[in-house]
């Protein structure tokens, strides 16, 4: 469903210097798979993401999403907008319009993804009732709580059917009974057959609802499996160890060190 092959992507700063942002990237997600792409900050998730929805072009490499061949930049090939209608992308730099009701603006995306009439009010009406947005779907998007609006944004998301969501941070802020719903979302988006790809911090989420793991670092994938292949490689239980035994054996110097008054040595399984 989604295949990255040798991307690049480097930008030039303002002193004209190459700044290296994704580096020979290479992953394949299937169709049905809910894939977290994890990282420290820094590490090219956010410029992957981008690339994946179509709104950069790699430097070099090869992209293909459902089929369809976007970027391959061996042979000139750059079609954007054809991940931007296979694709979801949520990213918590999107904002809403505020003076739109969130019926309004999934009419307004739908309208711009060319879904006929009648299918599209069926859809909002579906996302309305299983995101819980019914109370507020003819209010202006303005005042929104944090997850009223990551309700609106996924529903965004999902407008159209597209059978691969990106996600950045989908749960980022959210309350506790938001987040789960979310998550709970997240899963039967999968078991429904689509395809998700989820980049956050809260490991322990992804660690609950994603079947593989990716893990990028300084541009480059650094370890992928599953959790307990990603355990058997570490000798860690948790994700958050494994992360963490990862990033230490390449660059010790991204590990932050915490050293507590009294407290000698530290450490411990995690």
């Amino acid at each position: 469903m989604i295949e990255l092959q040798d991307i690049h992507k480097v930008f030039l700063t303002h002193e004209g210097r190459e700044l290296r942002a994704v580096d020979g990237l290479s992953l394949r997600v299937g169709r049905g798979e809910i894939y977290g792409l994890l990282g420290p900050n820094g590490a090219g998730k956010t410029t992957t993401l981008r690339m994946l929805a179509g709104l950069i072009a790699p430097t070099s490499g090869r992209l293909a999403v459902d089929g369809h061949v976007a970027f391959d930049m061996s042979r000139h090939v750059e079609d954007p907008l054809s991940l931007k209608h296979r694709i979801g992308f949520l990213t918590a730099k999107t904002g809403l319009y505020g003076r739109l009701t969130p019926r309004e603006l999934l009419r307004y995306f739908g309208e711009l993804r060319g879904i006929p009439r009648a299918d599209l009010e069926a859809q909002i009406e579906k996302l309305i009732a299983a995101l819980g947005i019914g109370e507020f779907a003819d209010r202006r998007c303005e005042g929104f709580s944090t997850g009223q609006q990551q309700r609106v944004q996924i529903a965004r998301t999902l407008v159209g059917e597209p059978p691969v969501l990106v996600l950045d941070e989908p749960t980022n802020g959210l309350d506790v009974l938001t987040n789960q719903l979310i998550l709970k979302f997240i899963t039967e988006a999968g078991r429904g057959g689509r395809t998700v790809v989820i980049s956050t911090h809260h490991l322990d989420e992804v660690e609950e609802v994603c079947q593989r793991f990716g893990l990028i670092h300084k541009g480059r994938l650094l370890a992928e499996g599953t959790l307990d292949e990603l355990r058997a490689t570490t000798g860690r239980e948790r994700l958050s160890g494994c992360f963490r035994e990862l990033v230490a054996r390449v660059d010790p110097e991204a590990i932050p060190q915490v050293a507590l008054p009294g407290v000698a040595g530290g450490g411990g399984a995690a």
